[in-house]
């Protein structure tokens, strides 16, 4: 799969490059020999047969190189180096015949000649042979990384499926308050918006990263279902500036937030609770509320932020932080652009 990356014309200039660099001794003579042929026939002559070797080289090593890069996958050096032998010699064997067909024989079976196919035929060889490795290399490498993108994929939606059984009561506890107290146009609208929640939930599954847009989107209809359920004591301050509503960040990120403030924190008359949803200069986004401890804690069974930690590590390789200060709880989520 990986000759494919070498094309065509970069074999073509791979060729053109190694004939001239293995005619070299050649072409640096090339100068003196043209001054040794007095008459202007000879000196074409001898320009032409200079051609015809440089071309005989080009050919032979663009044969060698599409063998050994295209043709050959195995990583026995002796097997590839003996196949590349047997086309050396084949064009050999053509240079040879023109040559005595054209008078030019003279350096056919020189030492430099032999020299020159030899040196060919083993830097193509081995060209092809590591070629053949850093290909093998590649193919192992691609399959770790899907196999890795398949683990998180799996972990993610493991992760984000345990939010959907806690969300599922304490929207089912919102819902009866609504029922008992005979509201019945509320209750309507309650159902009608959390099955918009739950439609979001559902579908989450299908996707990793979301533009933070339609996070907040999901957030306005469960905001709905907040301020039901407490009666206008919970609201929400949210301030995203259009540019930044086209970020990503994982899905379901603002649900485990959310359903931990309510958790953990007293809300009534007197503790009302207002969320502030912002976005920081270094692409952060905060969720941050006011502390009020409940009397009697609710046990932390380590499904919000932990999930949603481990969920940004594995789909964006980067942390969420947590402050606690001045009576004030902020989560800072990073956001990646949308490229």
């Amino acid at each position: 799969m990986f000759s494919k990356i070498v094309s065509n014309k970069a074999m073509v200039i791979a060729s053109l490059v190694l004939s001239a660099f293995i005619i070299y001794p050649n072409i640096i003579n090339l100068s003196w020999d043209f001054s040794r042929h007095t008459s202007r026939v000879e000196s074409v002559e001898y320009i032409g047969f200079f051609i015809f070797r440089y071309a005989i080289f080009f050919i032979l090593l663009w044969l060698l190189l599409t063998v050994n890069i295209r043709k050959l996958t195995h990583h026995v050096f002796l097997q590839r180096f003996w196949k590349s032998v047997a086309v050396t010699a084949g064009i050999y064997c053509i240079y040879l015949a023109t040559s005595l067909a054209a008078g030019k024989h003279n350096d056919c079976f020189s030492g430099v000649l032999l020299f020159q196919f030899l040196v060919a035929c083993i830097i193509c060889s081995l060209t092809g042979h590591i070629y053949a490795l850093y290909s093998e290399q590649r193919v192992k490498e691609q399959e770790i990384e899907q196999l890795r993108l398949e683990n998180l994929q799996s972990r993610c939606e493991a992760l984000a499926n345990q939010i959907n059984p806690h969300f599922f009561f304490n929207s089912l506890n919102g819902l009866t308050a609504l029922v008992r107290n005979g509201k019945k146009t509320q209750t309507l609208e309650y159902i009608n918006k959390l099955s918009g929640v739950f439609r979001y939930i559902l579908h989450s599954d299908k996707k990793g990263l979301v533009p933070l847009g339609e996070e907040l989107e999901f957030l306005n209809s469960f905001r709905y279902l907040q301020e039901i359920r407490y009666a206008d004591k919970f609201y929400f301050s949210i301030s995203i500036p259009d540019p930044k509503k086209f970020m990503l960040l994982p899905v379901l990120s603002l649900l485990p937030l959310i359903e931990n403030v309510v958790k953990h924190n007293m809300i009534d008359s007197e503790n009302q609770m207002c969320v502030s949803v912002f976005v920081t200069e270094k692409d952060e986004l905060v969720v941050a509320n006011p502390v009020h401890n409940k009397l009697d804690q609710a046990d932390r069974n380590g499904i919000g932020l932990a999930n949603l930690s481990d969920r940004f590590w594995l789909l964006t390789g980067k942390k969420i932080r947590v402050e606690s200060k001045d009576g004030v709880f902020c989560v800072y989520l990073p956001l990646s652009p949308n490229s």
